[in-house]
């Protein structure tokens, strides 16, 4: 495999836009089957599951530039089952009934966490299992890719709940109609400034790695890492600034034939 950052970084970007893509191309199609199709797409997505977890381990000692790939494949594979199994409506929470307006700030977090609480700790016990297995891995890169995927969706969730202009219902599946109204829209949150200071410093930061590693694996494996924190930081940008980015997926996504099609509550992207 090319040893090359920059082929590295595209590679991300492209992989970050499939995956989402495919996602909700899974979950829209289930959407309009109906019954049991969310179902079914949770399921007959495991394989993927699967071979991300085989694909983290095999690469755990593997410190070349196939090593790197694999990690930071496995990683996506594994989030992207998550991810799936969530807007599928499978791991959600155990609220499933919409915010009543005019609640206290503390009672609509309690609402919004009881429904996406087992995705969260399906995240996090994943998290923590990934981080035993590289506990002494010459090939870190999958674990640091699941975890830059978990940090920013946690960031996002909390920015999207203090309140953010832009959010496409769009990407929310039927199972999670019940999610905006336990979100609120405003012009800015005092979290979103740490949130773009902080990923933006940490790119920065696997930039230099990238730039300083001894190794072409290492080489390929921080680019991959800034590449994926910077399109973290991107979907944080999406959320406040008026980017039509709802058209990169527009292949599985028709356009919407009236004006609601932007929300003021909810996340999306990988």
């Amino acid at each position: 495999m090319t040893s090359s950052p920059w082929i590295a970084a595209l590679l991300a970007l492209f992989l970050w836009w499939f995956f989402t893509g495919a996602i909700l191309w899974a979950v829209k199609r289930a959407d309009r089957a109906g019954g049991d199709a969310h179902i079914w797409s949770g399921l007959f997505g495991l394989p993927m599951l699967g071979l991300g977890a085989a694909l983290f381990l095999a690469a755990l000692q593997d410190i070349s530039v196939t090593g790197a790939y694999l990690g930071f494949l496995s990683a996506l594979l594994v989030w992207g089952w998550i991810e799936l199994a969530f807007l599928s409506g499978l791991v959600t929470g155990p609220n499933r009934r919409e915010c009543p307006p005019g609640v206290p700030l503390w009672e609509r977090f309690v609402r919004a966490w009881g429904t996406v609480a087992f995705h969260e700790m399906t995240i996090g016990a994943a998290l923590v299992l990934m981080a035993v297995a590289a506990a002494d891995a010459a090939n870190t890169f999958g674990f640091w890719t699941f975890a830059i995927l978990f940090l920013a969706r946690v960031s996002a969730k909390l920015n999207l709940f203090l309140g953010v202009p832009r959010v496409h219902t769009e990407f929310l599946s039927a199972p999670l109609s019940h999610m905006p109204s336990h979100f609120r829209t405003a012009p800015m949150n005092a979290l979103f400034p740490v949130s773009v200071t902080a990923l933006t410093f940490a790119t920065s930061c696997w930039i230099e790695r990238a730039i300083s590693a001894p190794l072409p694996g290492q080489t390929v494996g921080f680019a991959l890492l800034a590449a994926i924190t910077a399109l973290a930081t991107l979907e944080h940008w999406f959320m406040v600034l008026p980017i039509p980015d709802e058209k990169l997926w527009r292949w599985v996504i028709p356009a919407p034939k009236t004006n609601d099609r932007l929300l003021r509550e909810d996340p999306h992207g990988l």
